[in-house]
């Protein structure tokens, strides 16, 4: 098939290279005019992706990730390899259990991670010199072409034109634009029903700088929720790291985390994750807000809203992103999308219908978690907000991650079934039926008799407050 895929960011340019060594032809448009660095470095210096607002946000190479890669494009992880990658393993530092031994799991639990911009220039260096794929840099998409329809009253996408007047034909459109996706306008400009969509304000700010140096040992979790501030510590490449607090967007007294001296005080008061600023500053304080939670069905009421155009990853839904699933998880999508493309030949009604049967069994479990996990953390930070106790949580699922996330330093096996979801190794929806699973996750909330698990150690409201003043 000759595909577009209108998008080159990390997920666009893997599931381009996943097609065509698949035997497809794809051209990939990225409306970033800005050319590819020469150097790996050149692009942490300076590459300009305005069309990426968290470019320069922390990024996870997940090993789920790096399983994926190892099976379908080992040369991305050499690369990767060769320009610096951290080697971060999920599972040592073990937590102080009896039963240290290792465990078959553990091979998985693994991966090699990169700041963003080299991770994209290591998928984008391999993308311009793979034979059947072509990078179009500076061309933006201005709306979809429709030809004879596939199905009977449903549009079917042709190609794209640009803003430019150029008309590129194509078997199927792949949007890959991520978070700010305008592929439901120009689905309606062409006739074609709304899909289903869901979106709300993720509800989060992110406060991110990034060190050099030795990249620090970890002595609690790289993502821990303190009070009304979570704060995540992630490892880069090449001695690099960063450290992330995100807060309420609301939480008007918590905007001076966006300064840097109130930033590193901050941090400096959560003694699992204060040696983490020990390094070389090699930024300041990078703000982001305005994150969406958004999720969108391309088949509604039984039947797709067009034909001949796909969305995958963030274009098709995306989360708050702190967890640092969305390169893994859209990955995923990828190769979902790929594996479509091997069984249903030609095929647009089958490829709008079996695509989304396979997005809904494989890859909405992961929305979905987070969504759940999401919803209890921001009513938790709220109500600490205004002095209350937070409330349980609402739903079973989320109750039952937050049941494992408590029970996963009482036992080995449970540890590493948490780090199957944390890694994005496992849905977490297919762990909680595992009877071992279901079964410990109980025996540890009896153990503590309906106690709340312990509190990471950092500032409470009052202190926090104090030292933003």
């Amino acid at each position: 098939m000759e595909i577009l895929i209108i998008g080159a960011g990390i997920c666009g340019l893997g599931t381009a290279l996943l097609l065509a060594r698949d035997g497809h032809d794809v051209t990939i448009l990225e409306r970033d005019a800005s050319p590819l660095p020469e150097t790996p470095q050149a692009a942490w210096d300076g590459w300009a992706r305005s069309g990426v607002a968290q470019f320069r946000q922390p990024h996870n190479f997940m090993p789920g990730l790096r399983l994926l890669l190892e099976a379908e494009l080992p040369d991305i992880q050499t690369a990767l390899r060769a320009a610096g990658a951290s080697r971060f393993d999920l599972v040592n530092p073990l937590p102080p259990l009896p039963d240290r031994s290792p465990r078959p799991i553990d091979e998985k639990l693994w991966t090699l991670t990169a700041r963003r911009p080299l991770g994209e220039w290591i998928f984008a260096n391999a993308a311009q010199q793979e034979p059947r794929v072509t990078v179009r840099r500076g061309v933006q998409v201005a709306g979809l072409l429709q030809g004879p329809a596939a199905m009977a009253g449903v549009p079917h996408v042709t190609g794209v034109r640009t803003t430019e007047g150029e008309e590129l034909r194509a078997h199927l459109v792949v949007d890959a634009s991520g978070r700010q996706s305008r592929g439901v306008e120009w689905l309606k400009a062409i006739g074609a029903r709304p899909p289903h969509e869901e979106q709300a304000d993720c509800g989060f700010t992110y406060y991110t700088r990034y060190f050099s140096g030795s990249i620090p040992e970890r002595r609690g979790p790289n993502l821990a929720g303190i009070g009304t501030i979570s704060i995540l510590t992630l490892p880069g490449d090449n001695g690099t790291w960063s450290v992330t607090i995100f807060t309420a967007t609301g939480d008007q007294p918590l905007k001076t985390l966006r300064h840097d001296e109130q930033w590193a005080k901050t941090a400096r008061a959560c003694p699992l994750h204060a040696h983490w600023l020990d390094g070389e500053p090699i930024t300041d304080v990078l703000a982001m807000s305005g994150i969406v939670d958004r999720y969108r069905r391309f088949v509604a009421d039984g039947s797709p809203v067009a034909t001949g155009f796909v969305a995958v990853a963030d274009a098709w839904a995306c989360t708050n992103p702190s967890a640092g699933r969305g390169l893994t998880v859209g990955f995923l999508h990828g190769a979902r999308l790929r594996d479509v493309l091997r069984d249903t030949p030609g095929n647009p009604q089958l490829i709008a219908e079996e695509f989304d049967r396979r997005t809904e069994a494989d890859i909405a479990p992961w929305y979905r978690a987070q969504i759940a996990v999401d919803r209890v953390r921001f009513a938790e930070m709220e109500a600490l907000r205004q002095h209350r106790q937070p409330p349980p949580p609402g739903d079973e699922l989320s109750r039952s991650i937050l049941g494992l996330f408590a029970a996963m330093g009482t036992h080995p096996d449970l540890f590493r079934a948490a780090l199957e979801y944390v890694g994005t190794v496992t849905p977490v929806q297919h762990i909680l039926a595992r009877p071992d699973v279901a079964e410990g996750v109980r025996a540890a909330e009896a153990a503590r008799s309906g106690a709340p698990p312990r509190a990471i150690p950092g500032p409470n409201r009052q202190q926090l407050i104090a030292l933003l003043a």
